[in-house]
């Protein structure tokens, strides 16, 4: 497993991404879970005005700050002792041009949350400490980043109406980041408040001047941007996103009481339309990496209305919003590991307090030892408590949980099956409570999820917790990942997927391309899933049926049994598996996959060898997001009918712990 420096790095990586032109397909189910419970003239009543609103302890609540434990408080102040006196990075034009010119988003966004996390280290140690040692940088990072013509990141820039190039100053536009920024910029503003004032008197008018205008302003005023979903032909995890730190900026910056309320219930609105696109079974299509800013920045704006009406704004009793959060525990597989498909990574470092807040919100004892789990494995409470993007709200959140967190049993869920209907979602383990033995997940669905791959009937298989079957995921996001040319990019496309490539053909993107009378069964002895997939692949492959039933034979193995029918004979079938092990020829009809790392027992796929070949291919990593998580190279093998021109077949594999001389 990659060390949790580059995990955190991945999944900075990972999130960093734009609206996908690829996984729109979605209905909308009228439940208006907010403005359906909640009218306007209510809510506004209910608001805390801006200067009662103490959601947490300011730096004038000493006895709050100086009972978080002292290892923490020290780390913190240390982080930003590291900082005292640097300079903030530059950014240059050029340096955001290289979007445009070369389709590259790493540099730029480098350099500009590099400004960020300086600054939330800097207000944390102060914060912590209380001395005014740090508030000459910290007001060097608010200007730096006040002088900035955007505060978002240029692959976000189609927001603004002269598309890509540079910003335009004149039409302020609001994207993940330059929401973010505005919520570290309004953390700031509440946890300090007149301490600024040492430095100079212009600092906080200043602040306030910079949130109105490229945050509170825009996004009161304008129903264009995509994100708020009041068109909505794109929705997904960028709303709830946004929408915390909007809420977060209004509630602290806002104080025309008129305008404020207005702001709240508009974001309820935006929430309410992303909500009823979301399933019934509360899955995430995004994966659990994302579902850190669907489920996980839910939270957070439900927190927030809460919180600034008094309680009076609260639907954690709704079953949807109640599912949103199990989610994470049941795309659980073992330690880090989490169920990855399409622009998922199998490696996710979650938020604990967030994972807690939310399933002590919903009484669900499994998530919140869940969460104390993930603490303990992240040392939180012993030291700095880590942000992402330099933004402070989820630190405040983690600072002011340590107790609870510290206060609950630490278990993992490590459930033995689920099955998410909608999204066509199974998973299963041979045994409850124990990461011993194999883990199956495999997925139905159609090609045209959120940030998808063409993967329909795609699966994943895991031995004792460790990887043997994969899903690479995405790559590190350029300009390509999200253009009409996305399916290009080779391990997008269903034949680097543990899928079948029928008559010759691969799976096509759209959401026409879809399994079809998805079938689910679990019990004591099994755990599968039975689809058909001719629907899958486009009509010129003329496939007549293939249907696959995907299984775990608990004590046995994986099954994976593929039966097809063709009307006429265009290219070779095969099926394909991905793994990250080293793979050899074990005897006739096995196939070893060795785990390199030393931690995993050998694995066996047992294929009939007098009807199916097995061919293998090295394929060697080069992009930093792959090898982060896979290593150097991974095998793809192909299994294909020896009569391969046949008609009607089937192919059947089966993954077990033991070769045919056991």
């Amino acid at each position: 497993m990659m060390p949790r420096s580059q995990q955190t790095l991945a999944l900075v990586v990972l999130l960093l991404a734009p609206v996908s032109l690829f996984g729109q397909h979605f209905t909308l189910t009228p439940r208006n879970l907010l403005t359906g419970r909640f009218d306007s003239a209510s809510v506004a009543r209910s608001l805390v005005s801006s200067t009662d609103w103490k959601p947490y302890p300011t730096v004038d609540d000493r006895i709050a700050w100086n009972q978080i434990p002292e290892s923490v408080r020290s780390a913190h102040i240390a982080s930003a002792d590291w900082l005292l006196g640097a300079r903030c990075t530059s950014l240059s034009a050029t340096a955001f041009l290289e979007f445009e010119r070369t389709g590259s988003r790493t540099n730029y966004q480098k350099l500009r949350s590099s400004r960020r996390e300086q600054l939330a280290k800097l207000v944390l140690g102060e914060v912590m400490q209380d001395e005014g040692r740090f508030l000459d940088d910290i007001v060097n990072g608010i200007w730096a980043i006040s002088e900035e013509t955007y505060w978002g990141v240029p692959a976000h820039l189609d927001l603004q109406s002269s598309g890509f190039g540079l910003p335009d100053a004149d039409e302020p536009t609001v994207d993940l980041f330059a929401a973010e920024t505005g919520a570290l910029i309004a953390w700031t503003l509440y946890l300090l408040e007149e301490r600024l004032d040492q430095v100079s008197p212009m600092v906080r008018p200043r602040m306030r001047s910079e949130l109105q205008r490229r945050v509170l302003e825009p996004n009161l005023r304008r129903y264009d941007f995509w994100w708020m979903a009041f068109d909505p032909s794109v929705i997904n995890n960028w709303n709830p996103w946004v929408n915390s730190n909007w809420l977060a900026v209004a509630l602290i910056v806002e104080e025309d009481s008129s305008r404020r309320a207005a702001t709240v219930y508009k974001i309820m609105r935006s929430l309410d339309v992303f909500l009823n696109s979301y399933p019934d079974d509360g899955g995430c299509d995004e994966g659990p990496a994302y579902w850190t800013r669907s489920g996980g920045s839910l939270i957070e704006v439900l927190e927030l209305l809460r919180a600034a009406t008094g309680g009076y704004v609260d639907i954690y009793d709704e079953p949807l919003i109640q599912e949103m959060g199990r989610y994470i525990i049941r795309a659980h597989v073992a330690g880090d590991y989490y169920v990855n498909f399409a622009d998922a990574r199998p490696i996710v470092l979650l938020d604990p307090a967030i994972v807690y807040r939310y399933g002590d919100r919903i009484s669900d004892a499994p998530m919140k030892s869940f969460a104390a789990l993930l603490a303990q494995r992240q040392n939180l409470g012993e030291g700095y408590v880590r942000g992402q993007f330099g933004y402070l709200g989820r630190q405040l959140l983690a600072l002011f949980e340590l107790h609870n967190l510290a206060s609950v049993p630490p278990a993992e869920p490590l459930l033995r099956d689920v099955w998410l209907p909608d999204i066509e979602l199974m998973t299963a383990r041979e045994k409850a409570g124990t990461t011993d033995g194999f883990f199956l997940a495999a997925k139905g669905g159609h090609n045209a999820e959120n940030h998808n791959h063409n993967d329909v009937g795609s699966f994943i298989v895991y031995s004792d917790g460790l990887p043997v079957l994969i899903d690479l995921g995405p790559a590190t996001y350029t300009r390509q990942t999200f253009s009409d040319d996305r399916y290009a990019i080779w391990n997008l496309q269903s034949g680097f997927h543990n899928v079948p490539t029928a008559n010759g053909f691969m799976q096509p993107d759209g959401p026409e391309f879809a399994a079809k009378g998805v079938r689910y069964i679990a019990n004591d002895e099994r755990a599968s899933v039975r689809m058909e997939l001719a629907g899958a692949y486009p009509d010129s492959a003329d496939i007549v049926s293939w249907d696959r039933e995907i299984s775990l034979v608990r004590e046995t193995g994986v099954t994976i049994s593929d039966r097809y029918e063709l009307s006429s004979y265009h290219g070779q079938s095969s099926v394909t598996l991905m793994t990250n092990r080293l793979v050899q020829r074990s005897s006739d009809g096995v196939l070893a996959l060795i785990d390199m790392t030393g931690d995993g027992a050998p694995v066996y796929i047992h294929f009939a060898g007098d009807e199916l070949a097995a061919t293998l291919e090295t394929i060697a990593l080069t992009d930093a997001g792959l090898t982060r998580t896979w290593g150097d190279n991974v095998t793809r093998i192909d299994f294909t009918p020896l009569n391969d021109r046949a008609l009607t077949g089937q192919m059947e594999i089966a993954i077990m712990n033991y070769d045919h001389r056991n």
